[in-house]
């Protein structure tokens, strides 16, 4: 096996021993609680092949999407951003609100709210790179503060003071932001679709923000790969004594690279926003973490974030059929996502230490042709 071929097949075992591992040791639980894997597995598998469910898995992968690379920004900078969370929602309600109050030509309407909630994602997210440049607070610590001031604070302050539609009650009528004229709506791409498929049924429709996603992926490979800075942004991850010295500033990457980070996360929670008009009081909640886990399993990669958004999307939205046919409990969706994520991160730490030691034996290779 050439070196080449060595690498892409080290590439691909990592995510493939931990799906497999994934699912063996889901098999095992499965039978132990009693349920068949076989028949558990086939019926999301069939629920998964229909079209209309795959715009499900499409629209749940989306954010998912964005919230994985918002987090990726941060571990290229080897910084470790778990407010994603906090930022989304209180970028989410910000844009919402704004949009809700304007009027304006459908491109710019759109443009002002998708602007508003990066900037807000972005200036929150920031917040954390200047206290640990300034104040040397570790992003964990406080990224943690600021979810809970944003989620159990600021956001739940301005859903009563923005809220439109009715009082907040038991029995009151819809509660959330004023919605958002059709201007500043995104429309479905549901005819993309159907360019290749069939007519797609059960007022299902697949948000336009799948290509706000796609492109936010794109620029997230060429910035890190083909600029200046993402060169300097990577190199300060990597050694920040070694990039001081370069002439880097590790502490100007600090503060952008949080900041890049939370304007990606602003976005997180635009499909919800372009699908409902408003922000409704109990919003989608909990992508922010999962987008932690999805990069985790992409490793920080456009495609391999793309991959892992997918398959937590997949068992996400697979997870309601178990409960229809009763094959399994639905909380099996929750170990097999949990097993995933623990396995990839074992997988991908002994291929590189395999990695490392091939590394190794080149250079050794190297230096005794060298001496001869």
């Amino acid at each position: 096996m050439n070196g080449t071929t060595r690498r892409v097949v080290l590439a691909v075992a990592a995510p493939v021993a931990a799906l497999a591992f994934a699912i063996g040791l889901s098999s095992i639980v499965l039978l132990i609680s009693g349920s068949n894997p076989l028949d558990a597995y086939g019926d999301m598998l069939k629920h998964a092949s229909k079209l209309e469910t795959q715009v499900d898995i499409l629209n749940r992968a989306t954010p998912l999407y964005l919230s994985g690379v918002a987090a990726a920004i941060g571990f290229r900078m080897n910084l470790f951003n778990i407010g994603v969370e906090g930022q989304y929602l209180f970028a989410f309600i910000v844009a919402a609100y704004v949009g809700g109050q304007v009027s304006l030509p459908a491109a710019l309407h759109v443009t002002v709210i998708i602007s508003v909630a990066m900037i807000v994602g972005g200036a929150y997210s920031g917040l954390a790179g200047a206290l640990k440049v300034t104040r040397g607070v570790n992003e964990v610590i406080s990224t943690i503060m600021l979810n809970a001031i944003a989620i159990s604070g600021i956001v739940a302050w301005l859903i009563t003071e923005w809220q439109a539609g009715g009082e907040i009650s038991a029995t009151g009528g819809r509660v959330g932001t004023e919605p958002i004229a059709g201007s500043g709506l995104l429309p479905d791409i549901n005819s993309w679709l159907e360019l290749v498929t069939r007519d797609i049924r059960q007022g299902k429709e697949l948000t336009a923000v799948l290509l706000v996603a796609v492109a936010v992926g794109l620029l997230y490979h060429v910035l890190l790969n083909r600029t200046v800075f993402g060169f300097d942004l990577r190199a300060s991850g990597m050694n920040p004594t070694a990039a001081r010295a370069g002439g880097i500033s590790p502490k100007r990457m600090i503060v952008a690279s949080m900041v890049l980070s939370g304007a990606v996360a602003g976005l997180v929670g635009l499909p919800e926003l372009m699908d409902t008009g408003f922000f409704p009081s109990n919003p989608i909640k909990g992508l922010g973490f999962a987008g932690i886990a999805v990069a985790l399993l992409g490793r920080n990669h456009p495609a391999g974030i793309a991959l892992g958004a997918l398959i937590f999307a997949f068992l996400d939205i697979s997870s309601g059929i178990l409960q229809v046919t009763g094959a399994a409990s639905r909380e099996i969706v929750q170990i097999m996502q949990g097993v995933i994520i623990l396995a990839a991160v074992v997988a991908y730490e002994v291929v590189r230490r395999i990695r490392e030691r091939d590394e190794a034996a080149s250079a050794a290779a190297a230096l005794a042709v060298g001496a001869t």
